[in-house]
This record gives structure tokens, C-alpha cells and sequence, in this order.
């Protein structure tokens, strides 16, 4: 994780940010200045920094299983988030890479994004409690 720039770690700040706030348009805002800077490399290093911030800095080197029951009847960006923060648990970029491209090709990398963020916040703020 720390081989990012550091605009990468303060544009996944401004993301948790307006996601702390509630402000899903922010959210989506931010990603999109990400993009507008970045392009789609840029917006997938925000969103595995958000990956390490739900998982911590330390991923598994032997692997790992995360557990989410129900996980293939949730909706797309719910079964989306899932999965890659799997993948970044498990130190697997090339699926990663996959999953987010996939989204970005089906039109629905924002709302997997947003669901990201908000999934983000609610694992930080279940850990403070």
C-alpha cells in the first residue's frame, strides 16, 4: 500500500470524508475529479486504499476467506465490493484489476464505488464502537 502517491491517500480521504458526511454526490464527485486527474488508474488506487483501510495494511500472504452470507443474492455493487476487498485481502491485483474493470464496462463503477465508500465508514465506525 505505501508504493501509492501520496494524492492517492488524499483523495481516498476526501472520499471518506464526504462518505462520513452522508453526501453520496460528494463521493461520487471526488471519484469523478480522481478519473478527471487520474483517469481509471487513478480511481482504482483510491479504491484499494479504501480496500486497506476496511481490511488493514497487513493482507494475508497465505490467503484468506472473508465470509458474506447471502453474498449472490445481494445486489451488483454489494456482491462488487465483496469481492474486491477479497481480492485486496488476498494481495490479488489481477482481480481486482478485473473487477474493476468489469464494473467500468457494465456502467456501474459509481455505484460499486459509492457502495465502497459507504462500506468503508460503516466498517470504521463498527471498530470505534
Amino acid at each position: 500500500m505505501t508504493d501509492l502517491p501520496q494524492q492517492t491517500f488524499d483523495d481516498a480521504a476526501a472520499v471518506l470524508s464526504s462518505a462520513l458526511s452522508g453526501d453520496g454526490d460528494a463521493v461520487v464527485g471526488a471519484f469523478d475529479a480522481v478519473v478527471d486527474r487520474a483517469g481509471l488508474p487513478g480511481a482504482y488506487g483510491v479504491a484499494w486504499c479504501l480496500a486497506a483501510t476496511m481490511v488493514g495494511d497487513a493482507p494475508s500472504t497465505t490467503g484468506c476467506a472473508l465470509d458474506f452470507p447471502g453474498i449472490e443474492q445481494a445486489a451488483y455493487d454489494a456482491r462488487w465490493v465483496a469481492r474486491f476487498v477479497s481480492a485486496y485481502a488476498n494481495q490479488d491485483v489481477p482481480t481486482g484489476e478485473a473487477l474493476f474493470g468489469a464494473a467500468a464496462a457494465d456502467g456501474l463503477l459509481s455505484d460499486c464505488l459509492l457502495t465502497l465508500a459507504g462500506s468503508t465508514i460503516a466498517t470504521l465506525r463498527s471498530r470505534a464502537g
